[in-house]
């Protein structure tokens, strides 16, 4: 059955199964690949998006609980050719390495900043714990949320 959905500042039709996981979703129906399959269990982060304003693992929401709602995945985030300063930030501080985990880092770091544009180390490192990163750039990534919230905040 076919069943509308908003993401990323469009409307789009897909047509699976009102309970397979929105992962699936956007990365068979939509070819939206920046939001990985990790765990499979909303364990390790590799799979976050931002529906409605929370960052959410994407691998447990079932397509049926994102009808009505607004999607945000890492595609949506880049603006007129222009990353998004959580982007660009990643990037001047080396924060990906492998970069299997990095989507979902940038959107929980862009949601975090979403709802709190001056954090300290502390809540960078709270919003941050969901995520595993094999390649240990913790510190890389706690700075370029802190590189990103002076650029968003005047």
């Amino acid at each position: 059955m076919p069943t509308r959905i908003h993401v990323n500042g469009r409307e789009a039709v897909v047509d699976a199964a009102l309970d397979t996981p929105l992962l699936y979703v956007l990365r068979n129906d939509l070819q939206l690949n920046g939001a990985k399959y990790g765990c499979g269990a909303a364990q390790c982060g590799a799979c976050k998006i931002i529906l409605d304003g929370r960052d959410v693992p994407s691998c447990v929401v079932p397509l049926s609980a994102a009808v009505g709602l607004r999607i945000e995945t890492v595609e949506g985030l880049a603006r007129n050719g222009r990353l998004h300063p959580v982007q660009q930030a990643f990037i001047d501080e080396q924060a990906a390495q492998c970069g299997y985990c990095t989507a979902g880092m940038v959107i929980a770091a862009k949601a975090l900043l979403d709802r709190s544009p001056r954090p300290d180390e502390g809540d960078i490192r709270e919003a941050m714990a969901a995520h595993l990163c094999r390649c240990g750039t913790y510190h890389r990534i706690i700075r370029a949320v802190q590189r990103a919230a002076a650029r968003m905040t005047p």
